[in-house]
Protein backbone atom coordinates (compact mmCIF):
# COMPACT_ATOMS: atom_id res chain seq x y z
CA UNK A 1 0.00 0.00 0.00
CA UNK A 2 1.29 3.47 -0.89
CA UNK A 3 2.48 5.75 1.97
CA UNK A 4 0.27 8.72 2.89
CA UNK A 5 2.22 11.51 1.08
CA UNK A 6 2.42 9.42 -2.09
CA UNK A 7 -1.32 8.74 -2.00
CA UNK A 8 -2.10 12.44 -1.63
CA UNK A 9 0.21 13.21 -4.54
CA UNK A 10 -1.55 10.56 -6.63
CA UNK A 11 -4.96 12.09 -5.89
CA UNK A 12 -3.79 15.61 -6.70
CA UNK A 13 -1.95 14.50 -9.85
CA UNK A 14 -5.20 13.07 -11.17
CA UNK A 15 -7.55 15.75 -9.88
CA UNK A 16 -5.74 19.03 -10.56
CA UNK A 17 -5.85 18.84 -14.39
CA UNK A 18 -9.56 17.96 -14.25
CA UNK A 19 -10.25 20.84 -11.85
CA UNK A 20 -8.26 23.27 -14.00
CA UNK A 21 -10.15 22.16 -17.09
CA UNK A 22 -13.51 22.61 -15.38
CA UNK A 23 -12.61 26.04 -14.02
CA UNK A 24 -11.35 27.11 -17.44
CA UNK A 25 -14.74 26.09 -18.88
CA UNK A 26 -16.50 28.35 -16.38
CA UNK A 27 -14.10 31.17 -17.26
CA UNK A 28 -14.74 30.76 -20.98
CA UNK A 29 -18.50 30.92 -20.35
CA UNK A 30 -17.96 34.27 -18.63
CA UNK A 31 -15.87 35.48 -21.58
CA UNK A 32 -18.58 34.38 -24.03
CA UNK A 33 -21.16 36.25 -21.96
CA UNK A 34 -18.98 39.37 -21.98
CA UNK A 35 -18.60 39.26 -25.77
CA UNK A 36 -22.30 38.75 -26.43
CA UNK A 37 -23.24 41.17 -23.65
CA UNK A 38 -21.83 44.04 -25.68
CA UNK A 39 -24.65 43.40 -28.20
CA UNK A 40 -27.35 44.16 -25.61
CA UNK A 41 -29.56 42.44 -23.07
CA UNK A 42 -31.73 40.55 -25.59
CA UNK A 43 -28.80 38.71 -27.25
CA UNK A 44 -27.29 38.02 -23.83
CA UNK A 45 -30.58 36.59 -22.52
CA UNK A 46 -31.03 34.55 -25.72
CA UNK A 47 -27.58 32.99 -25.39
CA UNK A 48 -28.30 32.24 -21.73
CA UNK A 49 -31.57 30.47 -22.56
CA UNK A 50 -30.03 28.64 -25.53
CA UNK A 51 -27.05 27.59 -23.42
CA UNK A 52 -29.32 26.19 -20.70
CA UNK A 53 -31.29 24.23 -23.31
CA UNK A 54 -28.01 22.81 -24.64
CA UNK A 55 -27.02 21.86 -21.10
CA UNK A 56 -30.24 19.86 -20.75
CA UNK A 57 -29.73 18.09 -24.09
CA UNK A 58 -26.08 17.36 -23.32
CA UNK A 59 -27.20 15.63 -20.12
CA UNK A 60 -28.72 12.88 -22.31
CA UNK A 61 -25.22 11.71 -23.29
CA UNK A 62 -23.31 12.82 -20.20
CA UNK A 63 -23.29 9.36 -18.65
CA UNK A 64 -21.09 7.98 -21.44
CA UNK A 65 -18.07 9.54 -19.71
CA UNK A 66 -18.53 7.71 -16.41
CA UNK A 67 -19.66 4.53 -18.18
CA UNK A 68 -16.43 4.35 -20.19
CA UNK A 69 -14.24 5.53 -17.30
CA UNK A 70 -15.54 2.96 -14.80
CA UNK A 71 -14.89 0.05 -17.18
CA UNK A 72 -11.52 1.37 -18.33
CA UNK A 73 -10.32 1.85 -14.76
CA UNK A 74 -11.43 -1.68 -13.87
CA UNK A 75 -9.56 -3.17 -16.88
CA UNK A 76 -6.52 -1.06 -15.96
CA UNK A 77 -6.59 -2.39 -12.40
CA UNK A 78 -6.89 -5.95 -13.74
CA UNK A 79 -3.82 -5.25 -15.93
CA UNK A 80 -5.85 -6.28 -18.98
CA UNK A 81 -3.89 -3.79 -21.08
CA UNK A 82 -5.10 -5.03 -24.46
CA UNK A 83 -8.79 -4.58 -23.46
CA UNK A 84 -8.69 -1.15 -21.80
CA UNK A 85 -10.02 0.70 -24.88
CA UNK A 86 -12.82 -1.77 -25.66
CA UNK A 87 -15.32 0.24 -23.54
CA UNK A 88 -14.21 3.34 -25.46
CA UNK A 89 -15.11 1.64 -28.74
CA UNK A 90 -18.55 0.74 -27.39
CA UNK A 91 -19.07 4.27 -26.06
CA UNK A 92 -18.21 5.85 -29.42
CA UNK A 93 -20.70 3.65 -31.27
CA UNK A 94 -23.42 4.47 -28.74
CA UNK A 95 -22.52 8.18 -28.96
CA UNK A 96 -23.06 8.23 -32.72
CA UNK A 97 -26.28 6.19 -32.65
CA UNK A 98 -27.80 8.21 -29.78
CA UNK A 99 -26.73 11.74 -30.68
CA UNK A 100 -27.67 11.91 -34.37
CA UNK A 101 -31.46 11.47 -33.96
CA UNK A 102 -31.44 13.78 -30.92
CA UNK A 103 -29.63 16.43 -32.98
CA UNK A 104 -32.10 16.18 -35.88
CA UNK A 105 -35.07 16.35 -33.53
CA UNK A 106 -33.65 19.42 -31.76
CA UNK A 107 -32.93 21.22 -35.02
CA UNK A 108 -36.52 20.60 -36.11
CA UNK A 109 -38.26 21.33 -32.80
CA UNK A 110 -35.95 24.07 -31.48
CA UNK A 111 -38.66 26.81 -31.38
CA UNK A 112 -41.02 24.61 -29.35
CA UNK A 113 -38.27 23.47 -26.99
CA UNK A 114 -37.03 26.99 -26.29
CA UNK A 115 -40.61 28.27 -25.85
CA UNK A 116 -40.93 25.93 -22.86
CA UNK A 117 -38.11 27.82 -21.14
CA UNK A 118 -38.77 31.39 -22.28
CA UNK A 119 -41.84 33.15 -23.70
CA UNK A 120 -40.31 36.46 -24.86
CA UNK A 121 -40.44 36.37 -28.71
CA UNK A 122 -37.33 38.54 -29.20
CA UNK A 123 -35.23 36.55 -26.73
CA UNK A 124 -36.59 33.26 -28.06
CA UNK A 125 -35.59 34.12 -31.64
CA UNK A 126 -31.97 34.64 -30.57
CA UNK A 127 -32.04 31.55 -28.37
CA UNK A 128 -33.28 29.31 -31.20
CA UNK A 129 -30.59 30.49 -33.61
CA UNK A 130 -27.83 30.10 -31.01
CA UNK A 131 -29.13 26.69 -29.86
CA UNK A 132 -29.25 25.32 -33.41
CA UNK A 133 -25.60 26.20 -33.96
CA UNK A 134 -24.70 24.57 -30.65
CA UNK A 135 -26.72 21.37 -31.05
CA UNK A 136 -25.02 20.41 -34.33
CA UNK A 137 -21.98 19.57 -32.19
CA UNK A 138 -23.86 17.17 -29.88
CA UNK A 139 -22.21 14.20 -31.59
CA UNK A 140 -18.77 15.72 -30.96
CA UNK A 141 -19.68 16.36 -27.31
CA UNK A 142 -20.84 12.76 -26.81
CA UNK A 143 -17.68 11.31 -28.36
CA UNK A 144 -15.44 13.67 -26.38
CA UNK A 145 -17.10 12.40 -23.19
CA UNK A 146 -16.07 8.87 -24.22
CA UNK A 147 -12.47 9.83 -24.95
CA UNK A 148 -12.25 11.76 -21.68
CA UNK A 149 -13.56 8.75 -19.78
CA UNK A 150 -10.93 6.47 -21.32
CA UNK A 151 -7.93 8.73 -20.67
CA UNK A 152 -9.11 9.58 -17.14
CA UNK A 153 -9.61 5.86 -16.52
CA UNK A 154 -5.94 5.13 -17.23
CA UNK A 155 -4.88 8.10 -15.05
CA UNK A 156 -3.80 10.33 -17.94
CA UNK A 157 -5.88 13.32 -16.85
CA UNK A 158 -3.32 15.90 -17.98
CA UNK A 159 -4.30 15.20 -21.59
CA UNK A 160 -7.83 16.46 -20.86
CA UNK A 161 -6.48 19.78 -19.61
CA UNK A 162 -4.16 20.35 -22.58
CA UNK A 163 -6.84 19.58 -25.16
CA UNK A 164 -9.52 21.68 -23.46
CA UNK A 165 -7.18 24.69 -23.31
CA UNK A 166 -6.62 24.41 -27.07
CA UNK A 167 -10.38 24.19 -27.57
CA UNK A 168 -10.95 27.27 -25.43
CA UNK A 169 -8.41 29.30 -27.40
CA UNK A 170 -10.10 28.34 -30.68
CA UNK A 171 -13.52 29.04 -29.17
CA UNK A 172 -12.60 32.58 -28.15
CA UNK A 173 -10.93 33.43 -31.47
CA UNK A 174 -13.66 31.88 -33.65
CA UNK A 175 -16.54 33.29 -31.61
CA UNK A 176 -15.02 36.78 -31.61
CA UNK A 177 -14.56 36.69 -35.38
CA UNK A 178 -18.04 35.31 -36.07
CA UNK A 179 -19.94 37.53 -33.61
CA UNK A 180 -18.50 40.79 -34.97
CA UNK A 181 -17.55 39.75 -38.52
CA UNK A 182 -13.77 40.08 -38.27
CA UNK A 183 -11.32 38.72 -40.88
CA UNK A 184 -13.91 39.05 -43.62
CA UNK A 185 -16.30 36.60 -41.95
CA UNK A 186 -20.03 37.35 -41.73
CA UNK A 187 -21.17 39.19 -38.60
CA UNK A 188 -23.50 36.57 -37.10
CA UNK A 189 -24.17 38.28 -33.79
CA UNK A 190 -25.11 35.99 -30.90
CA UNK A 191 -25.34 32.98 -33.23
CA UNK A 192 -21.62 33.42 -33.93
CA UNK A 193 -20.89 32.44 -30.32
CA UNK A 194 -22.72 29.15 -30.91
CA UNK A 195 -20.93 28.53 -34.20
CA UNK A 196 -17.53 29.27 -32.64
CA UNK A 197 -18.18 26.88 -29.76
CA UNK A 198 -19.24 24.08 -32.14
CA UNK A 199 -16.15 24.64 -34.27
CA UNK A 200 -13.91 24.30 -31.22
CA UNK A 201 -15.69 21.08 -30.20
CA UNK A 202 -15.15 19.44 -33.59
CA UNK A 203 -11.49 20.44 -33.47
CA UNK A 204 -11.23 18.96 -29.97
CA UNK A 205 -12.81 15.72 -31.18
CA UNK A 206 -10.25 15.49 -34.00
CA UNK A 207 -7.39 15.94 -31.51
CA UNK A 208 -8.81 13.28 -29.16
CA UNK A 209 -9.26 10.84 -32.05
CA UNK A 210 -5.75 11.37 -33.47
CA UNK A 211 -4.18 11.04 -30.03
CA UNK A 212 -6.08 7.85 -29.29
CA UNK A 213 -5.29 6.36 -32.70
CA UNK A 214 -1.62 6.98 -32.03
CA UNK A 215 -1.37 5.80 -28.42
CA UNK A 216 -4.36 3.54 -27.66
CA UNK A 217 -4.11 1.00 -30.49
CA UNK A 218 -2.34 -1.44 -28.20
CA UNK A 219 -5.26 -1.20 -25.79
CA UNK A 220 -7.76 -2.26 -28.46
CA UNK A 221 -8.84 1.13 -29.82
CA UNK A 222 -10.74 0.58 -33.11
CA UNK A 223 -9.72 -3.08 -33.09
CA UNK A 224 -13.26 -4.12 -34.03
CA UNK A 225 -16.81 -3.96 -32.76
CA UNK A 226 -17.10 -4.80 -29.06
CA UNK A 227 -19.15 -7.74 -27.89
CA UNK A 228 -22.82 -7.30 -27.04
CA UNK A 229 -21.96 -7.62 -23.33
CA UNK A 230 -19.71 -4.55 -23.49
CA UNK A 231 -22.43 -2.51 -25.19
CA UNK A 232 -24.94 -3.64 -22.57
CA UNK A 233 -22.57 -2.81 -19.70
CA UNK A 234 -21.81 0.65 -21.11
CA UNK A 235 -25.51 1.40 -21.50
CA UNK A 236 -26.26 0.02 -18.03
CA UNK A 237 -23.68 2.37 -16.50
CA UNK A 238 -24.32 5.41 -18.70
CA UNK A 239 -28.12 5.54 -18.69
CA UNK A 240 -28.70 6.16 -14.95
CA UNK A 241 -25.98 8.83 -14.85
CA UNK A 242 -27.43 10.63 -17.90
CA UNK A 243 -30.93 10.41 -16.44
CA UNK A 244 -29.64 11.75 -13.13
CA UNK A 245 -27.85 14.67 -14.80
CA UNK A 246 -30.93 15.59 -16.84
CA UNK A 247 -33.31 15.65 -13.89
CA UNK A 248 -30.74 17.28 -11.61
CA UNK A 249 -30.54 20.17 -14.09
CA UNK A 250 -34.33 20.26 -14.36
CA UNK A 251 -34.46 20.51 -10.57
CA UNK A 252 -32.66 23.85 -10.74
CA UNK A 253 -35.26 25.07 -13.23
CA UNK A 254 -37.96 24.18 -10.69
CA UNK A 255 -36.00 25.95 -7.94
CA UNK A 256 -35.92 29.16 -9.99
CA UNK A 257 -39.65 28.78 -10.68
CA UNK A 258 -40.26 28.55 -6.91
CA UNK A 259 -38.12 31.65 -6.35
CA UNK A 260 -40.18 33.38 -9.03
CA UNK A 261 -43.31 32.74 -6.97
CA UNK A 262 -41.76 34.86 -4.18
CA UNK A 263 -40.50 37.93 -6.08
CA UNK A 264 -38.03 39.09 -8.75
CA UNK A 265 -35.47 40.09 -6.12
CA UNK A 266 -35.27 36.50 -4.90
CA UNK A 267 -34.73 35.24 -8.46
CA UNK A 268 -31.88 37.72 -9.02
CA UNK A 269 -30.11 36.91 -5.75
CA UNK A 270 -30.80 33.18 -6.11
CA UNK A 271 -29.24 33.22 -9.58
CA UNK A 272 -25.99 34.63 -8.14
CA UNK A 273 -25.98 32.19 -5.20
CA UNK A 274 -26.58 29.13 -7.37
CA UNK A 275 -23.93 30.08 -9.91
CA UNK A 276 -21.38 30.76 -7.18
CA UNK A 277 -22.06 27.38 -5.58
CA UNK A 278 -21.89 25.54 -8.91
CA UNK A 279 -18.56 27.22 -9.67
CA UNK A 280 -16.99 26.54 -6.27
CA UNK A 281 -17.99 22.86 -6.09
CA UNK A 282 -15.98 22.13 -9.25
CA UNK A 283 -12.83 21.20 -7.27
CA UNK A 284 -14.96 18.70 -5.35
CA UNK A 285 -16.27 17.22 -8.59
CA UNK A 286 -12.73 17.06 -10.01
CA UNK A 287 -11.47 15.26 -6.91
CA UNK A 288 -14.46 12.93 -7.18
CA UNK A 289 -13.53 12.05 -10.76
CA UNK A 290 -10.05 11.16 -9.53
CA UNK A 291 -11.69 8.94 -6.90
CA UNK A 292 -13.71 7.27 -9.66
CA UNK A 293 -10.52 6.08 -11.36
CA UNK A 294 -8.69 5.14 -8.15
CA UNK A 295 -11.62 3.14 -6.77
CA UNK A 296 -12.24 1.39 -10.10
CA UNK A 297 -8.60 0.39 -10.44
CA UNK A 298 -8.42 -0.86 -6.84
CA UNK A 299 -11.51 -3.00 -7.40
CA UNK A 300 -9.92 -4.34 -10.59
CA UNK A 301 -7.01 -5.51 -8.42
CA UNK A 302 -9.55 -6.97 -5.93
CA UNK A 303 -8.09 -4.61 -3.30
CA UNK A 304 -11.43 -3.83 -1.65
CA UNK A 305 -9.95 -2.26 1.47
CA UNK A 306 -7.78 0.04 -0.65
CA UNK A 307 -10.81 1.07 -2.72
CA UNK A 308 -12.69 2.02 0.45
CA UNK A 309 -9.69 3.95 1.77
CA UNK A 310 -9.25 5.90 -1.48
CA UNK A 311 -12.81 7.22 -1.14
CA UNK A 312 -12.22 8.64 2.34
CA UNK A 313 -8.79 10.06 1.53
CA UNK A 314 -10.24 12.00 -1.39
CA UNK A 315 -13.12 13.22 0.82
CA UNK A 316 -10.62 14.59 3.36
CA UNK A 317 -8.78 16.53 0.64
CA UNK A 318 -12.08 17.81 -0.74
CA UNK A 319 -13.11 19.09 2.71
CA UNK A 320 -9.90 21.11 3.01
CA UNK A 321 -10.09 22.46 -0.53
CA UNK A 322 -13.77 23.45 -0.39
CA UNK A 323 -13.38 24.98 3.10
CA UNK A 324 -10.61 27.24 1.78
CA UNK A 325 -12.78 28.33 -1.15
CA UNK A 326 -15.85 28.88 1.04
CA UNK A 327 -14.06 30.96 3.68
CA UNK A 328 -14.27 34.35 1.86
CA UNK A 329 -18.03 33.86 1.35
CA UNK A 330 -18.50 33.11 5.05
CA UNK A 331 -16.35 35.99 6.34
CA UNK A 332 -16.96 38.70 3.71
CA UNK A 333 -20.42 38.03 2.19
CA UNK A 334 -21.13 41.67 1.36
CA UNK A 335 -17.86 42.04 -0.57
CA UNK A 336 -18.46 38.84 -2.56
CA UNK A 337 -22.05 39.76 -3.41
CA UNK A 338 -20.93 43.28 -4.33
CA UNK A 339 -19.04 41.82 -7.28
CA UNK A 340 -22.38 40.81 -8.84
CA UNK A 341 -25.07 42.93 -7.19
CA UNK A 342 -25.06 46.72 -6.89
CA UNK A 343 -28.30 47.31 -5.00
CA UNK A 344 -27.66 47.42 -1.20
CA UNK A 345 -31.09 45.85 -0.58
CA UNK A 346 -30.22 42.85 -2.77
CA UNK A 347 -26.84 42.45 -1.07
CA UNK A 348 -28.54 42.45 2.34
CA UNK A 349 -31.10 39.89 1.09
CA UNK A 350 -28.30 37.59 -0.04
CA UNK A 351 -25.88 38.05 2.88
CA UNK A 352 -27.01 35.23 5.20
CA UNK A 353 -27.99 32.86 2.33
CA UNK A 354 -24.45 33.28 0.95
CA UNK A 355 -22.97 32.33 4.32
CA UNK A 356 -25.25 29.28 4.34
CA UNK A 357 -24.01 28.51 0.81
CA UNK A 358 -20.43 28.55 2.10
CA UNK A 359 -21.37 25.99 4.76
CA UNK A 360 -23.25 23.89 2.18
CA UNK A 361 -20.21 23.67 -0.07
CA UNK A 362 -18.12 22.15 2.72
CA UNK A 363 -20.89 19.78 3.85
CA UNK A 364 -21.37 18.70 0.23
CA UNK A 365 -17.79 17.38 -0.07
CA UNK A 366 -18.66 13.83 1.02
CA UNK A 367 -21.57 13.59 -1.42
CA UNK A 368 -19.59 15.07 -4.33
CA UNK A 369 -16.66 12.68 -3.90
CA UNK A 370 -18.44 9.51 -2.83
CA UNK A 371 -21.06 9.80 -5.59
CA UNK A 372 -18.26 9.83 -8.20
CA UNK A 373 -16.41 7.05 -6.38
CA UNK A 374 -19.57 4.91 -6.46
CA UNK A 375 -19.78 5.51 -10.21
CA UNK A 376 -16.27 4.08 -10.44
CA UNK A 377 -17.53 0.98 -8.64
CA UNK A 378 -20.46 0.64 -11.04
CA UNK A 379 -23.16 1.71 -8.55
CA UNK A 380 -24.68 4.15 -11.05
CA UNK A 381 -28.29 3.27 -10.25
CA UNK A 382 -27.70 3.77 -6.53
CA UNK A 383 -26.23 7.23 -7.17
CA UNK A 384 -29.15 8.15 -9.42
CA UNK A 385 -31.90 7.07 -7.00
CA UNK A 386 -30.19 8.72 -4.03
CA UNK A 387 -29.47 12.04 -5.76
CA UNK A 388 -32.82 12.43 -7.52
CA UNK A 389 -34.86 11.02 -4.64
CA UNK A 390 -33.50 13.52 -2.14
CA UNK A 391 -33.67 16.43 -4.61
CA UNK A 392 -37.20 15.85 -5.97
CA UNK A 393 -38.91 14.15 -3.03
CA UNK A 394 -37.31 16.08 -0.17
CA UNK A 395 -35.69 19.38 -1.11
CA UNK A 396 -37.98 20.80 -3.82
CA UNK A 397 -41.26 20.09 -1.96
CA UNK A 398 -39.67 21.44 1.24
CA UNK A 399 -38.45 24.55 -0.61
CA UNK A 400 -41.98 25.24 -1.88
CA UNK A 401 -43.60 24.64 1.52
CA UNK A 402 -41.13 26.76 3.51
CA UNK A 403 -40.38 29.47 0.95
CA UNK A 404 -43.88 30.01 -0.49
CA UNK A 405 -46.36 28.22 1.79
CA UNK A 406 -44.88 29.47 5.08
CA UNK A 407 -43.73 32.72 3.40
CA UNK A 408 -40.14 32.39 4.64
CA UNK A 409 -38.81 33.47 1.25
CA UNK A 410 -35.27 33.05 -0.06
CA UNK A 411 -33.70 32.63 3.38
CA UNK A 412 -36.14 29.87 4.34
CA UNK A 413 -35.39 28.01 1.11
CA UNK A 414 -31.65 28.25 1.76
CA UNK A 415 -32.09 26.85 5.29
CA UNK A 416 -34.03 23.96 3.72
CA UNK A 417 -31.24 23.48 1.21
CA UNK A 418 -28.67 23.34 4.00
CA UNK A 419 -30.64 20.52 5.65
CA UNK A 420 -30.96 18.73 2.30
CA UNK A 421 -27.20 18.92 1.68
CA UNK A 422 -26.51 17.49 5.15
CA UNK A 423 -28.90 14.61 4.51
CA UNK A 424 -27.42 14.03 1.05
CA UNK A 425 -23.86 13.72 2.32
CA UNK A 426 -24.91 11.59 5.31
CA UNK A 427 -26.75 9.16 3.06
CA UNK A 428 -23.77 8.75 0.71
CA UNK A 429 -21.54 8.10 3.74
CA UNK A 430 -23.93 5.34 4.86
CA UNK A 431 -23.88 3.77 1.38
CA UNK A 432 -20.08 3.94 1.27
CA UNK A 433 -19.68 2.39 4.70
CA UNK A 434 -22.02 -0.50 3.89
CA UNK A 435 -19.57 -1.54 1.13
CA UNK A 436 -22.20 -3.34 -0.94
CA UNK A 437 -20.72 -1.56 -3.96
CA UNK A 438 -17.63 -3.76 -3.63
CA UNK A 439 -19.62 -6.76 -4.93
CA UNK A 440 -20.63 -5.12 -8.22
CA UNK A 441 -19.18 -6.41 -11.50
CA UNK A 442 -18.20 -4.04 -14.30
Amino acid sequence: MLPEPTRRQTILRLALPIIAGMLSQSLINLIDAAMVGSLGEVPLAGVGIGGYAMFLITALVFGLSSGVQAQTARRHGEEAWERRAVPLNAGLVIAVIASLPITLLCLWQAPRLLALINQDPAVNAVAVEYFRWRVVSLNAVAMIFCFRGYWNGIQQTGIYLRIILVMHAVNVAASLALIFGYLGLPAMGAAGAGAGTSLSLFLGLAIWALLSARHARGSGFLAGLPRRFTFATTLRLATPHSFQQLWFAAGYAVLFWILGQIDTRSVAVGHVLVNLSLLLILPGVGLGMAAMSLVGQALGREAHGDAHRWGWEVVHLAWLCLAALALPMALFPEAVLGLFLHDPALIELGRLPLQLTALMIVLDAAALVLAQALLGAGANRTVMTTTLGLQWLVFLPLAWWIGVGLEQGLLGIWWAQLGYRCLNSAWFVVIWQRRRWQRLRV
